[in-house]
């Protein structure tokens, strides 16, 4: 069963619900979420698409990673 992620929702949000969510985006060029105090801070604040966008990652790499993971990454409300 796929799981549903919201990417309008903050990082940290998506982390805290899904812990696995933080290794596949350390995997796709995110590796300072890992570090201590960074997820807590910026990741409150920081979307995927947003961080995407700010790293220079491709977000249909992140995405693919996600749905590979049995994730369903949807945009509820406004798309960024």
């Amino acid at each position: 069963m796929k799981k549903t992620i919201d990417l309008n929702e903050s990082v940290y949000e998506l982390c805290t619900q899904h812990p696995e969510i933080k290794t596949l985006m350390k995997a796709v060029g995110f590796e300072h979420i890992t570090k201590p105090g960074m997820l807590e801070t910026a990741g409150r604040i920081m979307t995927i698409p947003k961080g995407a966008r700010m790293k220079q990652i491709d977000l249909t790499l992140v995405l693919d990673k996600l749905k590979a993971h049995g994730f369903d990454p949807v945009w509820k409300g406004d798309k960024q």
